[in-house]
């Protein structure tokens, strides 16, 4: 019995969803780099960046005096707060033209995408004006509209996955607000950088099946389940990755690796590295952990990556005895090598710029062949 194939809704569809995927990638990388040159604060308001719909050129450029009061203006900083914000607007358009092709054939799909997309539109003057309450209400109802919708309708044409992705969307341009408002509360940061990969991470699925080009092999469900478990380990350990950057912890152990502050078992505070949720109002830049609540996340952080690593290059040689998946097995191995090694490197060099951004793409380019194996790999027709 053949299995049914999701069938594009327009025939420059996938081109579309390549383009976004591209687009995705490059706004993980850039965010990350914005974030780890300490920027993620550089303009105080949103979706402006002191009052322009640019950014300021010198610091007497600023037309909002209250965001001017909250933080010095930093040009050679804000323009690559305001330059992300500006590639995640593009993706989010790209993401919009997706769900409306992808529900054009449903009755009053598009009006119902459109209508979720109005309210985010009414909802951004509101917030900018102080009217914060108004402008939750109408996101709630964009975000509703989009998931019951989502729910609702079938994959056969992407209508689910691309409306679920603009969800997804949605919740990231509130993310990237509360990481400024709440001034880099760690919770929303590591949501920020997990909404990030969530969203190119169900682009690259709608874009390989729009594309349709399976890869049959009998062992396909058997090599899909290993697939699905890399991706659930992948995505907690990249949850530890934001929870440390967040926490301003990829240096408590110092220099040291593999020892941390020269022990195998360092004074260390889970209880306390692991809270959540410390209120609003505080300003987490630079973070607010004692040395024992940073070394516990570090820990755990490094736990984590053995337990990916091994799991990782035990499914690589799986991949490896299985005819025709050799370039996918040295694929994985290459790239599992390449992050653990940028991740001591960032130890051992003291979290070089350069480096730390690398670690962070390595981390996607990881997820991507993941998904990939789980969007491409079929059995074979019968």
């Amino acid at each position: 019995m053949q299995t049914p194939v999701s069938t594009a809704p327009y025939k420059h569809f996938h081109r579309i969803a390549w383009l976004a995927v591209a687009l995705a990638f490059g706004v993980i990388v850039f965010g990350a780099f914005v974030r780890l040159s300490n920027a993620g604060l550089s303009c105080p308001d949103w979706p402006t960046c002191y009052g322009r719909a640019a950014w300021p050129s010198a610091a007497h450029d600023s037309l909002n005096r209250a965001a001017e009061a909250i933080r010095p203006v930093e040009p050679h900083k804000a323009w690559r707060e305001q330059l992300h914000r500006m590639l995640a607007g593009t993706l989010g358009l790209l993401v919009f033209a997706l769900a409306l092709l992808a529900t054009r054939k449903r009755p009053q799909g598009w009006l119902h995408v459109l209508v979720a997309s109005v309210a985010v539109a009414c909802s951004i003057p509101l917030y900018m004006h102080g009217r914060h309450v108004p402008a939750a209400v109408f996101a709630i109802i964009a975000e509703a509209l989009l998931v019951v919708g989502a729910m609702r309708w079938s994959n056969t044409d992407f209508a689910r996955v691309s409306t679920l992705t603009l969800a997804v969307i949605v919740f990231q341009a509130l993310l990237g607000m509360w990481t400024v408002t709440w001034l880099l509360k760690p919770v929303v940061v590591m949501g920020h950088l997990l909404g990030g990969l969530l969203t190119f991470s169900l682009l690259a699925w709608t874009a390989w099946r729009a594309t349709d080009a399976p890869i049959r092999l009998a062992e396909a469900p058997q090599l899909k389940r290993w697939a699905i478990v890399g991706l659930v380990l992948l995505g907690v350990q990249i949850a530890l990755g934001g929870w440390t950057s967040a926490n301003y912890a990829a240096l408590a152990c110092g220099n040291d690796f593999p020892k941390c502050v020269g022990q195998w078992i360092p004074p260390h505070d889970f209880h306390q590295g692991f809270v959540l949720w410390r209120g609003i109002g505080v300003d987490y830049e630079g973070g607010v952990l004692d040395g024992a609540a940073r070394i516990a996340i570090q820990l755990a952080h490094r736990i984590g990556a053995v337990a990916v690593f091994a799991f990782i290059v035990t499914f690589a040689l799986r991949l490896m005895r299985t005819p025709g998946m050799l370039g996918w097995s040295i694929t994985l191995l290459l790239l599992v090598c390449a992050q653990a090694g940028l991740g001591i490197a960032n130890v051992k060099l003291g979290l070089p710029l350069r480096v730390a951004v690398l670690h962070n793409a390595g981390a996607a380019l990881l997820l991507f062949v993941l998904v990939t194996l789980l969007a491409r790999l079929r059995p074979p027709e019968t």
